[in-house]
């Protein structure tokens, strides 16, 4: 009988900690994907993902961060709807992180990487007045939904149907109902008599 020729591996419980090797692939790359999809295709789609899910990370943040700063008379109303908001956000982040993964990339995901990407305008680190909370997150939605229309009209024409999909059943449904439940929050309505109602 011929000896094996493999060596044996002594097995530990201790954890290996500390390992290091190469990337197993590069940012900005695909790898072949069987999803019926051309290279080129999945590649553009993953690039245009990438970008869309760094704004989408960055305006998920900007919710958190005016849901733990908000205040005034309309605490309480805000500090609920920023939260419901960010959870919302954050459920788009992973659906177009994991898409970008389906097309054989690699999703962004570091804050510093995210930092260097997004289009959305970085806030001051203290705290603003509703209003100006309440402008930077319409801001920030517009440029999302602004780039997600282009991008779905481009995957819909390179008929990357998957993408556009995601990108108008989820990402833009999402930001223009969020929109609308913001953006009332600016109208400048009376609160307890109607105009041109005298009081008593």
């Amino acid at each position: 009988m011929k000896a094996s020729t493999r060596t044996k591996v002594a097995r530990s419980a201790a954890p290996l900690t500390q390992q290091h090797a190469r990337e197993l692939q590069a940012f900005g790359t695909v790898v072949s994907m069987p999803i019926a999809l051309a290279k080129d295709i999945r590649r553009a789609s993953a690039d245009n993902l990438n970008q869309l899910l760094a704004d989408t990370i960055t305006l998920r943040d900007l919710y958190k961060k005016h849901h733990w700063q908000v205040s005034g008379p309309t605490f309480y109303q805000l500090h609920l709807l920023f939260d419901k908001h960010f959870g919302e956000q954050n459920e788009l982040v992973d659906l177009i992180a994991e898409r970008v993964m389906m097309l054989g990339g690699v999703s962004v995901a570091m804050s510093a990487d995210v930092a260097e990407m997004t289009l959305i305008p970085r806030p001051p680190k203290g705290r603003e007045e509703v209003p100006v909370q309440i402008s930077r997150l319409l801001h920030a939605h517009e440029i999302v939904l602004k780039e997600a229309h282009a991008m779905a009209r481009k995957a819909a024409d390179d008929g990357d149907d998957g993408t556009n999909d995601l990108i108008v059943s989820n990402v833009i449904r999402t930001n223009e109902m969020q929109v609308w439940f913001v953006a009332e929050h600016l109208v400048d309505g009376p609160l307890v008599h109607a105009d041109g109602q005298a009081g008593n």
